[in-house]
């Protein structure tokens, strides 16, 4: 019984970390985050982020979203520009599977072994910059596991949980 609660536990804490944006964020502390009530994209940061066409809307899209349900408007004017850049790596997971009963092609018994997990990890950053000043004022970064499924709507609901749980750092307290 306590091999399969471990067991259990074990595998809630994977999915968990498999399904969780890992959140940092640093900003400007002399910065007056409420005087911002504008936004536009920085075009020119945004082109250079090497990633599908499709995913930069998606997560463009995302931080509009997010910044328009905290009071936002986008402006050709804007009190703050917003920048991305993203990057990728592939990660290896090996996990411990000394004893546990689980079902085989050619029987049902204990198993014994290793078991090894290979996924790609994707960091976003997104970047909130003074307008006027031409500096950062908040940088708010998202690390997690990436869905490569190729299933479309999956794509864009992490594109959308990584966005809100940045987006959900700002402003800071």
């Amino acid at each position: 019984m306590k091999v399969i609660k471990a067991l259990s536990l074990s595998l809630l804490f994977f999915v968990a970390s498999c399904s969780s944006v890992r959140v940092t964020t640093d900003y400007d502390t002399s910065t007056d985050f409420s005087k911002y009530k504008t936004f536009a994209f920085y075009k020119k940061g945004i082109d250079k982020v090497e990633i599908s066409d499709l995913d930069k809307r998606r997560i463009l899209k995302a931080i509009e979203s997010e910044l328009m349900a905290k009071g936002f408007t986008k402006s050709k004017n804007p009190d703050i520009l917003v920048n991305i850049f993203t990057k990728s790596r592939q990660k290896v997971d090996v996990y411990d599977n000394s004893y546990y009963f689980g079902w085989h092609p050619w029987y049902y018994g204990p198993n014994f072994g290793m078991h090894v997990s290979k996924y790609t990890e994707g960091t976003l950053f997104i970047d909130l910059i003074d307008a006027k000043k031409k500096e950062l004022a908040w940088q708010g970064i998202g690390s997690g596991a990436l869905n490569t499924s190729g299933n479309v709507a999956k794509k864009e609901e992490r594109i959308r949980n990584f966005v809100a749980e940045i987006m959900a750092k700002y402003p800071p307290k």
